[in-house]
């Protein structure tokens, strides 16, 4: 057998192994290989794709990575219009669904995902194109965007039936948890936050550099169709039953209902649990199950006559501003926050939400003084909806944001093109100093426990510590001259500050505070370079070609490590004694396909340091709990994540018992 029909036979089978592998994890959850054995079938693709050229499919796994980026988008026609559905407010509107002559029908209730509508067309088995919904009639091909989402299948599953040509239709969405790790990761890094899910995976899905879409998690789940040719369905649930078959993701929730009470049921039903599940809902849809029944009832108004959506109520409330803040984080970006009466929202008090610059402030004309809506994003992040403003009192004037910065007088600067007002003044502005160095002690860093704000500002205050590398000259009789520090708790932070000169290199990375460098990031880089001096010598070339890592990171990076006064902090870091722990070259696989999730106070080590532990074994480790967890170890004050574990069925363990399976 010759090298190229070796390569080609080889190719074959990976491309068979990849498939199915993402089948089983984002469709059917149940994953067959790990991660790192996945990777590795992954990277051999590519070589062996990379050497003979013509063994490229357009449904290979490696397709699903991104691309250069695009300048534009074009339109494309959908063959049968995207209709939108009407709107039921009530019990007695679904009822209106129902055969006026009274002949009941069955039906079909599915969550009504908050995300951006799609169609995916697919020709003989393969995805050839996929479409945003646009104005229902003409669309914008992010076919190079959809390619990227580990849930949409690039060709059916084998023994499927395959119509020539079908456009299934669907939503993309952001999970909860994904959405609560990009923002999270966003505020590290300096960069706006997202304002909600569906804002986050609307702009995610239209990226024109697809190698972003691809960071960012996305899913799609399917639920109808337009053009079908070679193919026919019955109903409705048929429809979603094929679905599942050729390989799409469905909705577990979706339900058969028999008569229009079973609907109403269902509707009520979702009104109580709309956060059980792991993404965002803003309704409900029911359909008319039969298709002949569909056909006869028809269209009216662009909106078809045998669905309809009802909306959950917003779970809002009514507030007033009491101030807006101005603060300065580690980038120097400013944000106004607003304050107002404390309010119960989805769970918990919300008294604070971000209004994230100057131009979302305009927009919805903020001022002290205003009443305003206000609601959690995503059930997460509280933000203001809007003001309301009939209730507007006199005297109120619109917020403008401060010219000078609020901790250090310096002339406050917006650069052009960038929604984000900065203080320039990095190494003189005190609250950007501290902001760096809580940044720097932080868990998922440096983690110095009995080192955090208070005593911070103290050590900036006196100009003990003006960066990172000044802690490790820090004295016990230096912070027991302080307020409030006495000698034990002197000799405690010292002794807490020399245990992290210790860290994996990942930890040190993120410690930096690198703008577009998270937690994630942090560790592609320390796996992918090894040695704190691999990574300072890396260029922008070298940076972009590790996989995960885009161009606008790998830019940051490199412009990190070549200003002088940065890379003078590193090498003083260094001789200061910090030594970061070079990666592994090998690491256990013990813990492989499983998720773990920990929550609570844990009493013999920090929950950042039982999740390394995991990671070092294989393991993946997730910030809440959903059907993928396979693990939650459970501490104290545990909090709803446990009721959600039991709930789902994930096993609970104590940290004894997480211990024990650590250890055998």
């Amino acid at each position: 057998m010759d090298d190229r029909h070796a390569a080609e036979t080889e190719a074959a089978l990976l491309r068979v192994e990849l498939t199915d592998a993402n089948y089983r994890y984002y469709i059917l959850d149940s994953p067959t290989l790990t991660d790192a054995e996945y990777d590795a079938k992954l990277r051999r693709l590519a070589e062996l794709e990379a050497a003979h050229h013509e063994l490229v499919t357009p449904d290979s796994p490696t397709q699903r990575v991104g691309a250069a980026p695009l300048s534009a988008f074009e339109n494309v026609a959908h063959g049968v219009p995207m209709l939108s559905l009407q709107n039921a407010m009530n019990a007695d509107e679904l009822r209106e669904l129902d055969d006026p002559e009274g002949n009941s029908f069955d039906y079909v209730g599915e969550l009504k995902i908050d995300g951006l509508g799609v169609s995916l067309t697919y020709e003989d088995g393969r995805f050839v194109r996929g479409a945003t919904r646009g104005d229902g009639s003409t669309g914008e091909d992010v076919s190079i965007n959809l390619r990227t989402v580990r849930s949409v299948p690039l060709r059916l599953r084998d023994g499927v039936r395959a119509p020539r040509r079908i456009e299934v239709r669907g939503e993309v969405y952001l999970s909860k948890q994904e959405f609560v790790r990009l923002n999270e990761e966003r505020e590290r890094t300096g960069e706006p936050l997202f304002a909600n899910p569906r804002n986050a995976a609307a702009g995610s899905l239209r990226q024109l550099d697809s190698r972003i879409t691809a960071r960012r998690r996305l899913d799609c789940v399917a639920y109808t169709h337009g053009v079908v040719e070679g193919a026919e369905f019955g109903s409705q649930w048929e429809y979603l039953e094929w679905l599942r078959e050729a390989g799409f993701l469905v909705s577990s929730e979706a339900r058969r209902l028999p008569d229009v009470e079973a609907a109403v049921a269902y509707q009520q039903e979702w009104v109580e649990r709309r956060h059980d599940v792991p993404y965002e809902i803003d309704g409900v849809v029911l359909k008319v199950n039969a298709y002949a029944r569909q056909r006869q009832l028809g269209v009216v108004s662009r909106s078809p006559r045998w669905a309809i959506a009802f909306k959950l109520p917003a779970e809002q409330a009514e507030t007033v501003i009491k101030e807006i803040e101005a603060s300065v984080g580690r980038t120097g970006a400013v944000t106004p926050t607003a304050v107002f009466e404390t309010v119960f929202l989805a769970g918990t008090r919300v008294s604070r939400a971000s209004l994230h610059n100057q131009d979302e402030i305009d927009r919805k004309d903020v001022r002290v003084g205003d009443s305003v809506v206000v609601q959690k994003a995503g059930d997460i992040i509280p933000e203001v909806v809007r003001v309301v403003a009939e209730k507007r009192p006199d005297g109120t004037v619109p917020y403008r944001l401060p010219a000078e910065c609020p901790a250090c007088g310096t002339a406050l600067e917006r650069p052009e093109g960038e929604a984000v007002t900065r203080c320039p003044n990095r190494a003189g502005c005190p609250a950007q100093v501290q902001a760096r160095l809580e940044h720097f002690v932080s868990r998922g860093a440096m983690d110095i426990d009995g080192v955090g704000e208070a005593l911070l500002a103290q050590l900036v205050d006196t100009g003990l510590v003006r960066d990172a590398a000044d802690l490790y000259a820090l004295t016990a009789v230096q912070l027991a001259g302080l307020e409030r520090m006495g000698r034990k708790s002197a000799e405690n932070a010292v002794a807490a500050i020399t245990a992290s000169r210790r860290r994996p290199l990942a930890r040190f990375v993120f410690a930096l505070g690198i703008r577009h460098v998270g937690e994630t990031a942090a560790r592609v880089l320390a796996e992918s370079c090894g040695t704190i001096a691999d990574l300072m010598a890396a260029g922008k070339e070298a940076l972009t070609a590790v996989h995960e890592i885009g161009e606008t990171t790998a830019e940051a990076v490199a412009s990190f490590f070549a200003d002088p006064e940065q890379r003078r902090l590193v090498e003083r870091l260094l001789e200061a004694g910090v030594e970061p722990e070079p990666v592994e070259a090998a690491r256990s696989e013990t813990l492989a396909g499983t998720t773990w999730v920990f929550t609570g106070g844990l009493e013999r080590t920090t929950r950042d340091g039982a999740a390394e532990q995991v990671r070092r074994r294989g393991g993946t480790v997730a910030s809440s709990v959903s059907r993928k967890t396979t693990y939650v170890v459970v501490g104290e004050n545990p909090g709803s994540k446990l009721d959600q574990a039991q709930r789902l069925g994930a096993k609970i363990l104590t940290e004894a018992e997480f211990e024990d399976l650590l250890a055998g």
